[in-house]
């Protein structure tokens, strides 16, 4: 008996203990919204996809709470996505993504954009509201957004923040690491040539400027380097207008102390470029080259500027998921977090003609 029960423990201590549905996804190998749609519909996926979560819920303790998801089947299928500015193909593309996984959870993606417009977002949130989402994701306009009236609206609606944080609102914040991302960029910039000054707007519309500009302040310093930060005027979200009027400026005025530019964002360096080409000065890594430029963002035309343009990418693909991840996570479960969780993606450096 003494055997026989070291056994039967040996054997339940090799059971992995499955708390929620997102480790039971990883556990069997199979993405998060398939899992969520064999649990609502098992009929709704494939046939070797269901037998293989069929023997994966075999080999571990994971039971889904039926109870919380009939529950959830009384919800509206509708899930919000708000966006601060639609028009800029950086948020097209992390929306195309939201939409997609969404879509694949069996739930039906509204996507709204504020425009930069801080009464917009408010009023967008207000028309979520009213039709009662399941959910919402939301990537904020951060500096102009109204606090008050989004925190209020994340008390009543399971709200997930991307891209762009406001400490302490909603259930979580899923992100770049724009310190990871701006130290990398800052490393292989003082290793292959002069030290970079940074181009930023004063006043920039989204709150990620601002940590990237603390991030090159911090890896300056760090590196014992003298640091130049050239902001330029300019108000709203027409950032390559901006970032051509600032070049212009800073280049004709001789302002640049060094031949290399790290711009805050992709599109200001957009601008940029066009700036230095219609005033014959040339970009790119060539002996006859007057300067290096280089941004942040990996923004879909930056594959396409001339020369093509050095930066640093999001990972648009794990933000996506984890975004959706957690607001399906919250809806399943039927509770509010206890604590506001924070998840950052490393940025990756794409090296292209321009530095």
């Amino acid at each position: 008996m003494k055997v026989l029960g070291k056994n039967l423990g040996n054997i339940f201590m090799d059971i992995p203990k499955i708390r929620n549905m997102e480790e039971f996804a990883a556990f069997s190998g199979v993405s998060r919204p398939t899992v969520s749609r064999f649990f609502h519909d098992p009929d709704s996926v494939r046939s070797v996809t269901r037998e293989k979560l069929e023997r994966a819920l075999e080999q571990c303790d994971y039971r889904p709470n039926i109870f919380a998801i009939n529950q959830n089947r009384k919800l509206t299928k509708n899930l919000g996505i708000v966006v601060p500015y639609l028009a800029d193909p950086f948020f097209a593309e992390i929306a195309r993504r939201i939409e997609t996984l969404i879509i694949l959870a069996g739930f039906r993606p509204i996507l709204l954009s504020s425009h930069g417009d801080p009464l917009l977002e408010v009023e967008n949130l207000e028309s979520l509201r009213s039709i009662k989402p399941a959910g919402v994701l939301l990537a904020p306009l951060g500096r102009s957004s109204n606090i008050s009236a989004i925190e209020k609206f994340c008390l009543d609606v399971p709200t997930v923040l991307f891209d762009s944080n406001i400490e302490g609102v909603g259930d979580a914040f899923v992100g770049h690491d724009n310190f990871q991302a701006t130290s990398v960029m800052i490393e292989y910039l003082t290793r292959t040539g002069e030290p970079p000054v940074f181009f930023e707007m004063r006043d920039p519309p989204n709150p990620n400027a601002g940590k990237r500009r603390k991030a090159y302040v911090e890896a300056m310093n760090k590196k014992e380097l003298e640091q130049q930060i050239i902001q330029i005027d300019g108000d709203g979200w027409q950032l390559e207008e901006i970032g051509y009027r600032g070049a212009v400026k800073a280049i004709n005025g001789k302002e640049l102390s060094r031949s290399t530019v790290f711009c805050s964002n992709d599109r200001l360096a957009i601008g940029f470029l066009t700036a230095a080409y219609e005033l014959g000065v040339k970009v790119g890594l060539a002996p006859d080259c007057d300067l290096r430029v280089a941004a942040h963002d990996n923004h879909p035309v930056s594959h396409f500027t001339c020369p093509r343009l050095t930066t640093i990418s999001h990972n648009f693909a794990a933000i996506a998921q984890k975004s959706v991840d957690t607001i399906m996570a919250l809806i399943e479960s039927g509770e509010r977090s206890q604590e506001r969780t924070t998840t950052l993606f490393d940025g990756e450096l794409i090296m292209r003609a321009s530095a």
